[in-house]
């Protein structure tokens, strides 16, 4: 079964053209969490793109939180990433 919001945050990020983008729900971990019980979802997301090249850690998740902003902290309470190059794999 697909998660919408799962789609709705990969298919944001494709702008960055990730080499590798992995997008995973970890909300069920998370219930009963004050976040959670207002409906916004825990996510772990990790994005590999050259986007990222000449970028410090701050910077990339700038670029990530630009394309996903709008979402939180209704539909998105928590978000891990980890943003990278092709060459930091």
């Amino acid at each position: 079964m697909t998660n919408p919001l799962v789609d709705e945050i990969r298919s944001r990020l494709t702008v960055l053209a990730p080499e590798a983008l992995d997008v995973h729900d970890d909300s069920a971990a998370h219930a009963g969490h004050a976040g959670a019980a207002a409906g916004g979802g825990h996510f772990d997301v990790l994005i590999v793109s050259d986007a990222f090249a000449g970028l410090n850690s701050l910077a990339r998740h700038r670029k990530v939180y630009a394309l996903l902003g709008d979402l939180m902290p209704h539909r998105i309470h928590a978000l891990s990433l980890k943003a990278l190059t092709p060459d930091e794999l």
